[in-house]
């Protein structure tokens, strides 16, 4: 069920529109990313990950494929924040490899899966799905659709 449609203009109101976002998040939570090439997924998750004190620089896992950080919850407890790319995953068995599933089932987590459609049926039922499609009229217009999935 779509729970919002945004439009933003920016790379700050993208950032600000996945702080937004964050507030709903709890751990345990898994949120699918979807979007082409440069649609402004780091963007939104860097702002997931400021709304969670991350101190940690927040960069696109595109070659290790899973960053790990350290962020903060609404009561001040600290919160392992798991942001995983799945661009540069061919089989299922590479993401095996890297614990993949283990970590999905991290209930004292929050995951924010990056090109989510590549690990197939492997992501149990996300909490939430976010599709962000750039604009064909402006190169910085971004449209976002937040659903929640719980």
């Amino acid at each position: 069920m779509v729970i919002e449609n945004l439009i933003t203009k920016s790379e700050k109101e993208t950032l600000k529109a996945g702080n937004n976002f964050a507030k709903s998040l709890n751990p345990g939570d898994i949120v699918a990313l979807f979007g082409e090439l440069g649609s402004g997924k780091t963007e939104f998750v860097k702002g997931i990950c400021d709304f969670f004190e991350v101190d940690e620089l927040v960069t696109s896992p595109t070659f290790t494929i899973m960053n790990q950080y350290n962020g903060n919850d609404k009561s001040n407890n600290e919160i392992p924040i798991y942001h995983i790319d799945l661009y540069r995953i061919n089989k299922k068995e590479d993401l095996k490899e890297i614990g993949f599933e283990d970590c999905m089932f991290t209930n004292n987590a929050i995951k924010l899966v990056e090109w989510a459609e590549n690990a197939e049926n492997l992501i149990p039922r996300t909490s939430y799905s976010v599709e962000i499609k750039p604009s064909k009229d402006s190169e910085n217009i971004r449209n976002i659709i937040i659903s929640n999935n719980k």
